[in-house]
């Protein structure tokens, strides 16, 4: 199998270090999620300045410097999909970023966790490609292996009930079928991404420290698909509570 080929040699034909270079003054610890609306109310609460972007054919993302309670924090928009978004914080850790905190939504396959529900992956099934060129073949890999403990901690000072589990990471939505979905469910699974095996993967090879957790939105823990809170609008103000939650985690682990 291709995906069995990973070569251990941790320099390319050309690294990210030869895209971008260090930045002067760089935020250590940069918090992102992919919700361009959570962005923006950020951005309308927080004294900010764009410090950088980063680049691709869809156009430039500005990185942002934040200033939270006198505190300089990185903030940046990350782009859906596990290649695209490593192939972001490759580029953010070339810049001179050590500690990336992100949040986004995901699916719940358990019917009983309630919509916008914190959750705090721990280990992840790798069903994308990404993460195969970053760490040796395997069916799953361990998630939050070196802030799992310290994101748990401040959850719980901050009185917050959350999950804690096994997340599907997938590069295919609209393939999530029935049996698919029993069957991870079997392995142990709660919810499904598209991100977080991957980024789980890169941490790993870079050395790197990234804090992952999810808010629930759809279910596919039911016969019948329930949308809930997918769409970006539907329960903001939930939602720009969880956007203050992963700023002052990015805070605590600066």
């Amino acid at each position: 199998m291709i995906l069995e080929e990973f070569d251990t040699n941790d320099t390319a034909l050309f690294n990210p270090e030869d895209i971008v270079k260090p930045l002067e003054n760089c935020p250590k610890t940069v918090v992102t999620c992919f919700a361009n609306d959570l962005i923006e109310h950020a951005l309308s609460i927080f004294k900010c300045e764009i410090i950088s972007c980063i680049s691709s054919a869809n156009g430039k993302l500005p990185i942002y410097r934040i200033n939270v309670d006198g505190q300089e924090i990185g903030l940046f928009m990350s782009a859906v999909g596990a290649s695209a978004c490593v192939s972001e914080y490759e580029e953010l850790f070339a810049m001179g970023v050590e500690t990336i905190v992100v949040f986004g939504t995901c699916g719940v396959l358990d019917a009983t966790i309630h919509d916008c529900a914190i959750i705090l992956p721990d280990a992840a099934i790798r069903d994308e490609g990404c993460s195969y060129h970053y760490v040796k073949a395997s069916d799953e890999i361990m998630v939050n292996h070196d802030t799992l403990d310290r994101m748990k901690k401040f959850f719980d000072e901050c009185k917050l009930h959350y999950h804690v589990g096994k997340v599907w990471t997938t590069d295919a939505p609209y393939r999530e079928t029935r049996a698919k979905i029993a069957k991870r469910k079997e392995q142990g699974c709660i919810c499904v991404d598209m991100e977080c095996s991957a980024i789980a993967a890169l941490a790993s090879f870079r050395k790197k420290r990234i804090a992952q957790f999810f808010y629930s939105a759809d279910n596919l823990g039911k016969e019948e698909y329930e949308m809930r809170s997918l769409k970006n609008e539907e329960n903001f103000d939930v939602k720009k509570e969880i956007l203050k939650l992963a700023v002052q985690l990015a805070k605590n682990l600066s």
